[in-house]
């Protein structure tokens, strides 16, 4: 068997939390501040599922190198073991539902400079914003294909244990199914890419945005 492995989604990068330091009243600006900083916070959730993702993950290629080590000639064993690695799987789901639901809080509240961003003048300011806006944007699109793709790789993975517990299990079927698995981990990793960089842009343009708009912050990386 060649299954590549633990897909390690937490390697995703996170956004840049920034303070606002002072500020004279709420200008526009300030609100927009506002709104991006608590978008951020929203997502610590996030972060923290990342985590525990990853160690689900890894907990899953233990049990999966622990069958390959035992061989089919153990089936009992390997029946066991592969009723263990599906409630990770479902461990895994639920983990991933979690992410969503911090992704979608953060992209709610950062909907709300869409407005304040219409309401600036025109010039630098709101060019920049328009562009920070847009990035960020794309980041949610990738996440959710990431999400997407990360879903159906879990799908393909439940049904490579069920398959495990087959005694007549033809050695083509697994195999087909392992490069399923391995097709949508490349795809993971690809999305998971996208996902970053479009992260890095982003935290670079609202550095920008916070920079032309004169406000104050301090940057905790």
């Amino acid at each position: 068997m060649g299954w590549k492995g633990s897909k390690l989604m937490g390697f995703a990068m996170m956004l840049i939390i920034v303070f606002l330091t002072a500020c004279s009243g709420e200008s526009t600006e300030a609100q927009i501040h506002n709104h991006l900083e608590e978008a951020v916070h929203l997502e610590e959730g996030f972060e923290a599922q990342q985590g525990n993702i990853t160690d689900l993950e890894r907990q899953e290629q233990e049990i999966y190198s622990q069958i390959i080590d035992i061989g089919m000639d153990e089936f009992d064993q390997i029946v066991e073991l592969a009723k263990k690695a599906t409630g990770i799987i479902d461990e895994r789901s639920e983990e991933i539902e979690l992410e969503k639901e911090s992704i979608d809080a953060s992209r709610e509240e950062f909907n709300k400079v869409r407005s304040l961003i219409d309401e600036l003048e025109e010039g630098e300011v709101k060019q920049e914003a328009n562009k920070m806006y847009d990035m960020m944007e794309n980041r949610y699109k990738s996440y959710d294909k990431l999400h997407e793709a990360y879903v159906q790789s879990l799908a393909q993975e439940k049904e490579l244990y069920s398959m495990l517990q087959k005694e007549d299990l033809e050695q083509e079927e697994l195999t087909e199914q392992i490069n399923l698995i391995n097709e949508s981990y490349q795809k993971i990793l690809d999305e998971n890419k996208k996902f970053n960089e479009y992260t890095t842009e982003y935290n670079t343009m609202k550095k920008e945005f916070y920079t032309l708009a004169d406000l104050n912050v301090t940057y905790v990386e």
